[in-house]
């Protein structure tokens, strides 16, 4: 990460000796199995190391943030990513568990210091979160990368 003649920190895409930590919910699996598939392969493109990405599974949504709080309190982490779907259903429990899930996110990444890529999909049916899962798999990954690069260079 440099800085340009302005001073603006310019973003770091780079992950070499980079430590990444996913939670992966296993509701809705094949998405799950998909952004973690497309997520990790760019992790891989931008430099992180195999060895250096740990992979957790977690039932479902609600237990994301529980799972990302205690591999933040780890230390050993400079980036940890947030995937999975919660697709509509004909009662309230949509709003509540992607709220709850979304705000137990930013609690964690704030409460830590470790940033946190939330790439937790929450869509009207399977067929838009099947469409999405390249994509926000692999904009996760850059999101993981460019903010841990950031914080170590402001720190």
């Amino acid at each position: 990460m440099t800085e340009n003649d302005t001073g603006k920190i310019a973003p770091d895409l780079n992950g070499s000796g980079l430590r990444i930590g996913i939670v992966v919910g296993r509701f809705n699996a094949e998405v799950g199995e998909r952004l973690l598939a497309s997520c990790t392969a760019e992790l891989e493109k931008r430099g992180v190391q195999a060895s250096t990405i740990r992979v957790i599974s977690v039932p479902g949504a609600l237990e994301i943030p529980l799972a990302l709080q205690k591999l933040a309190n780890t230390g050993k982490y400079d980036a940890l990513i947030a995937l999975g779907a919660v697709i509509r259903g004909e009662t309230y429990h949509f709003e509540v568990v992607a709220n709850e899930s979304a705000g137990g996110i930013t609690m964690v990444a704030l409460d830590s210091g470790v940033p946190i890529a939330n790439g937790i999909l929450t869509t009207e049916d399977e067929d838009q979160a099947m469409a999405r899962v390249g994509q926000k798999g692999a904009d996760c990954a850059l999101v993981a990368i460019e903010m841990a690069n950031l914080l170590k260079r402001i720190e």
